[in-house]
Formats: structure tokens, C-alpha cells, sequence
């Protein structure tokens, strides 16, 4: 039996406060009533065969609440005159709620709405697009228009979150909402006070003028005859922001990038050289170093598809950029090392020369072995010792 139940009456209303449709109707005309629902209704056959489970159905389906149900009569030509249901209509948003049990719901939408009309009106579109997750918001609500009221009084404050100084409010409570912060900055503010270049929660200071909390590099010179930093000596682990490495003045004519920090803190040692623990996919602050641009540099990450995927990315910011043990025969070498990469990348990288894209097609195809990856730390030192000296040993590309 397939006629339309209760059930589905109520299913019926139900999408309607999933898609937010019912507390949009609750601010604005967005739901013309009465509202008419779907029915799947006994047909003709049904009265000769299922006559009882017709005449049950139809006292169900007319004790419903909140719901008005309308007949109509059909002579059978063997049950004679029958007044079964019709048509089905919620004739009110009062009705469509009580149905559903979103009564509470609605009432609380509506302070909601209220609220936001009174003290930042310019969210109120915000409010109408996204009326269930402002409902999974109401705790918060005030502190989070508190924010918004002032930033509209310090656009562009230039200060750190953590300096922002609003009652019941802190860095970690705007951190933790900086998402729909961000949707309702771009509601509320100039045009003027937003840096339209970045975007998403990880740019969050960027786009609204707060200081970023600084990208800190970490280096470490493989040459002691390189000039370091007033009161470091030998080859010191250093890190240094962002701003002050790309001011540097060292003499050094190759640079090492390698993901893993055992093989930066273990790096052998090579002339006029030093190594950066490398940052994932996160390229910007290296960039910025103008100096680099005339040094040789070298790019050690694992064999894997992750691995070639962050060469590929790395050379968007530093074209120039080699890659170092992550070679076909460095791969054979270590047959015993293999490893597992659980999801491989699988998309096209044009930055690879054409044995690094041979090497990754193999890899991202599993021609060689489904999911293999060779990591970097599992490279034997003597090798890298021994491919070090090799590259050394070539003529270096490195700018006077």
C-alpha cells in the first residue's frame, strides 16, 4: 500500500524547516498559505479489493491536527457513494509548526530577528539565509554582534585579536566563530576596511586589518664559515619571523628545504649552504626572501604522490627550485624501506620536470606498488651523505 500517511504529511512539512523555509516564513512572505501537500490517495480499485484498509485509512488520515483535509464523494459501482480525502493543506505557519513540533523553534528565531533588526540590521540578509544555523548560534548571539559593533567603531584596528577589549569576549571566542564572523563583517563593514585579496577563516586578520600572529622560520647554516647571527655560534638552530629572514644578508650560495625535522637537525654539512624545515604547502614566507632567489635550492621531500605535490606547489613561489633524493634510483635503492601512502594525490602537477612526472604517474597510477611511498627519513645517511657530495661536487646555478 502506498497511500500518502501521516507520516509523510509531516515528512512533508519537515523539509521545509530542514531547508529553512519555515523560519524564513516567519519574518517574511516566503511561504504563500494554505499551503497545499502532496497525497497519494486509494483509487478506484482499491475501494473493489482493500475496501476496509480504504475506509481505516481514511478515518486516519481525517483525525489529523493541524491540517485540513477536504473530501470528495465517487459512486463505486459496488460500495456505492464514498467520501474519501482529496486534498491535503496546512492552512497556517502556526499550523505547519505545531505539525512539525518547531513552535519553540520559530519563537526563538523570531527574538532572534528582532534583536538583530534593533542593533545590526545589515545582518538581517544573513539571517534570512541561514536561519538554522543562527538558531545552533543563539547562546552566543550577543557576543557575537557585540564584535561586530566594534569593529564598525575600529575598522581596520591594527592590533592582534587578543587586544580587542569587549566585555565577556576574548581572542579564542572570536577565533572559535571567526567563520561567520566573517560573513557578517563582509555584511557590515565598508567596503573600504575589508582587504578583498585573501579570504577564508585562516586569513581572517589579513581581511579585517588585525596583526597576524608571525611566520616563524627555522634555518640552520650547514657551512661554519658562513657569517651568522650576533651571539650564535658554530651551526646554530635559529628561527627567525618571516620579515627579519627575508632581510638577511648571508652569503651562501645553495638552500636546503626538507620536510622532516630529524633530517634538518641531522643535515651533513656542505659549503657556503644552510637548511629550512620546510612548512607543507605554505610557501608565502619563503617567497618573500629576495635573497633566496639567488641562491641554488634544493627541495628534499618523501617519494610519494604528497611529496611531489609540494615540489609542484613550492615551484609556483620558486621556480627555479630542484628536487633532492626524490629520484627513480634513490627509490630502487630503498626497495626494503617502502611504505604506505593512504590517499595519494591524483591530479595532474605541470611543475614537474619530465623524470619527476614519470616518477609521480608511476606512483599515482600504482604501476609499481598500490600506495607506495618511500619516506625521507627512511633514506640511509650514507646515501644522502653521498648524493650531497655529488651535487656539490657539479657546477652550482647559484647568482653572483
Amino acid at each position: 500500500m502506498s497511500w500518502t500517511t501521516p507520516a509523510d504529511l509531516r515528512a512533508q512539512v519537515e523539509r521545509l524547516w530542514v531547508r529553512g523555509e519555515l523560519l524564513r516564513a516567519c519574518v517574511s512572505d516566503a511561504i504563500a498559505w494554505p499551503l497545499r501537500l502532496r497525497l497519494k490517495a486509494p483509487g478506484t480499485a482499491d475501494l473493489s479489493d482493500r475496501f476496509e484498509a480504504v475506509r481505516a485509512w481514511e478515518r486516519t488520515m481525517m483525525q489529523m491536527r493541524q491540517v485540513r483535509v477536504e473530501t470528495r464523494e465517487t459512486t463505486h459501482r459496488v460500495q456505492g457513494r464514498q467520501r474519501l480525502p482529496h486534498a491535503v493543506w496546512v492552512d497556517s505557519l502556526e499550523d505547519a509548526l505545531a505539525l512539525v513540533g518547531r513552535a519553540r523553534d520559530a519563537q526563538r528565531f523570531r527574538h532572534l530577528w528582532q534583536q538583530t533588526a534593533a542593533e545590526r540590521p545589515a545582518l538581517l540578509a544573513w539571517l534570512s539565509k541561514r536561519p538554522l544555523q543562527a538558531l545552533a548560534l543563539e547562546e552566543p548571539w550577543t557576543r557575537l554582534l557585540s564584535v561586530v559593533a566594534w569593529l564598525e567603531a575600529h575598522p581596520r584596528p591594527g592590533t592582534y585579536l587578543r587586544q580587542i577589549d569587549i566585555p565577556g569576549n576574548d581572542s579564542k571566542f572570536i577565533e572559535t566563530h571567526r567563520g561567520v564572523l566573517a560573513e557578517w563583517l563582509d555584511l557590515a563593514l565598508s567596503a573600504d576596511y575589508i582587504d578583498t585579496s585573501v579570504s577564508g577563516a585562516a586569513h581572517f586578520e589579513r581581511r579585517y586589518g588585525f596583526r597576524a600572529k608571525p611566520v616563524r622560520l627555522r634555518f640552520r647554516l650547514l657551512d661554519p664559515a658562513l657569517p651568522s647571527l650576533p651571539g650564535c655560534r658554530g651551526l646554530p638552530d635559529i628561527s627567525l619571523d618571516a620579515a627579519s629572514f627575508a632581510t638577511l644578508e648571508i652569503p651562501a650560495t645553495r638552500v636546503f628545504i626538507t620536510e622532516n625535522e630529524t633530517n634538518f637537525l641531522a643535515f651533513p654539512r656542505a659549503p657556503r649552504s644552510l637548511v629550512v624545515f620546510g612548512a607543507g604547502y605554505g610557501w608565502d614566507a619563503l617567497a618573500s626572501a629576495a635573497w633566496m632567489q639567488r641562491c641554488a635550492i634544493h627541495y628534499w621531500g618523501d617519494i610519494d604522490t604528497h611529496g611531489f605535490a609540494i615540489l609542484h606547489q613550492l615551484r609556483h613561489h620558486l621556480p627555479r627550485v630542484s628536487s633532492f633524493l626524490m629520484d627513480r634510483l634513490t627509490l630502487q635503492t630503498h626497495r626494503m624501506q617502502w611504505g604506505v601512502e593512504r590517499q595519494p594525490v591524483r591530479h595532474e602537477l605541470e611543475r614537474l620536470t619530465p623524470e619527476e612526472g614519470a616518477l609521480y604517474d608511476d606512483l599515482r597510477f600504482d604501476r609499481i606498488q598500490p600506495g607506495l611511498r618511500l619516506e625521507q627519513e627512511h633514506i640511509g645517511y650514507g646515501w644522502v651523505e653521498r648524493e650531497l657530495e655529488k651535487l656539490i661536487a657539479a657546477p652550482c646555478t647559484a647568482q653572483p
